[in-house]
């Protein structure tokens, strides 16, 4: 055995006993453990020069910064709205061109790239023992009208570089790591949210669903997947699926999408779970009429019972008595939309989440409640009450919380456990396997907009947790 080789698997060895716990290996090496005596044996190294090895470990995990930057700048005029604002919609030409900038850069760092048959992208680095389960991390590069470059790119950009920076430090993992692109985790073509990673989960109602979906041009899934390159000769999406248990485990790398660890000055935000939305439309149906004929008493108003339950939802929220419990009304629209036309109908829709499933629920009933209420009040007919999904929350794993706070710790910088009140192609990960996520600062809470930014300082502190949990992770 080379001393090359000793020295390599000593390393391997010592970053897996030191993942959650160096001081059990320090105190079993002073109390003359005899496993202890053996690895030393074998290895040539004393254990209790570990925490230098460990520290030169740390230290040698270096990011390219400005290529990583570049490469965010870069992604960002794949786009569709001029510049600063982004705009990727599922499957369009630009959406097409940036995939293929994602499948480039998984090559230059040396992964196996594969694609599914919608599209998911997936980058793998083979592990010493291909046959466990990988580690897997991603997000998602898809971007809603006008938005920023940052919210998902971090996570799918910053992945390849943490790979890198592996790489670079000498590292050889264990589970193989793998990198995953996701396919539309926003819902602005054909209004599902998350489609590749809730697909990944096996969802067949989904899969089936999609056969007959179209986007607001008529264009079918199937159709507009086949003009990007995929989907081609079949129908059946079920080949996506992936079994429970196919990674060990998925940690994802995202802007905070809110003001917390800016404001109090944190570098890392170790997320605990993912509050999951349900969303809801609602249809009243009035007679209508003139604004300036009909009497106020006799009136059968639908836009004022929209108004009305659109206040019933902040109050049923608010009497949750969470702060983690949240609503919002987000498109409340009036037919026919004239000044002086009592509005005949109208629609809303309604989206409400929280961590706790049963208190979100509470909220879905209530609203429904006060619907039937509102229309037998006002006269007017509630035509529709819909909820379109109703998804549950996701606990983080407690392994992978602790990989991000160890990562954090030895990296010497503050973190602090938090949910995320956004949803992420995370949430349905946590269906496949264990699963957590690692939170970055975004200049005031910013998101979906053009002033969407994270500092260079932000970026290159997540991707180093990132990297050094995975290293974590692939070991475990």
């Amino acid at each position: 055995m080379s001393s090359r080789f000793c020295h390599c698997s000593f390393l391997h060895l010592l970053i897996g006993l030191f993942i959650f716990g160096s001081t059990s290996a320090i105190s079993a090496h002073e109390n003359e453990d005899p496993t202890i005596k053996t690895m030393e044996a074998f290895s040539g190294y004393p254990i209790h020069e570990s925490n230098s090895l460990i520290s030169d470990f740390v230290s040698s995990l270096s990011v390219e910064t400005q290529t990583l930057q570049n490469q965010i700048d870069e992604l960002s005029t794949f786009s569709d709205s001029p510049a600063p604002s982004v705009t990727r919609i599922l499957y369009s030409e630009k959406d097409v061109l940036a995939r293929r900038y994602i499948k480039n850069l998984m090559g230059l760092a040396g992964l196996s790239v594969r694609e599914d048959a919608v599209g998911n992208i997936f980058g793998r680095w083979i592990g010493d023992e291909p046959e466990l389960p990988p580690v897997a991390t991603g997000s998602h590069i898809d971007a809603i009208p006008y938005s920023g470059k940052y919210d998902g790119v971090i996570g799918v950009l910053g992945a390849i570089e943490a790979i890198n920076v592996l790489k670079r430090s000498g590292f050889k993992p264990k589970r193989s790591l793998e990198v995953i692109m996701f396919t539309s985790e926003e819902p602005t073509r054909f209004g599902i949210s998350c489609l590749g990673s809730r697909l990944l989960a096996g969802i067949e109602t989904l899969a089936n669903n999609l056969k007959s979906t179209v986007d607001g041009q008529n264009i079918s899934f199937l159709d507009a997947a086949r003009s990007a390159g995929y989907a081609n000769d079949q129908d059946d999406l079920s080949s996506v699926f992936l079994k429970k248990g196919s990674y060990s485990a998925f940690i994802e790398l995202h802007i905070e999408q809110g003001p917390i660890l800016e404001e109090e000055g944190i570098s890392i935000g170790v997320v605990t779970a993912i509050a999951a939305p349900a969303s809801i439309t609602v249809d009243f149906e009035g007679n209508g009429g003139h604004a300036g004929a009909a009497l106020m008493p006799t009136r059968n108003d639908a836009g004022l019972a929209a108004a009305e339950l659109a206040l019933a939802v902040e109050k049923h929220v608010l009497e949750s008595g969470s702060i983690d419990t949240v609503g919002t009304v987000g498109i409340l629209e009036l037919h026919p939309g004239a000044i002086n036309s009592i509005p005949s109908r109208s629609h809303l829709e309604i989206d409400t989440r929280d961590i706790d499933e049963k208190r979100r629920n509470t909220v879905i009933e209530k609203t429904h409640q006060s619907a039937t209420t509102i229309a037998n009040k006002r006269r007017v007919k509630l035509s529709e009450f819909k909820i379109i999904n109703q998804d549950p929350p996701a606990l983080s794993d407690k392994l992978i919380i602790e990989a991000a706070e160890a990562a954090s710790k030895e990296l010497n910088l503050t973190y602090k456990k938090m949910i995320s009140r956004a949803y992420h192609d995370s949430l349905f990960m946590a269906r496949i396997s264990p699963m957590g996520m690692i939170f970055i600062p975004c200049y005031k809470g910013y998101s979906h907009k053009p002033e969407e930014f994270s500092s260079r300082e932000d970026i290159t502190n997540g991707v180093k947790v990132l990297a050094l949990a995975l290293a974590k992770l692939s070991l475990n």
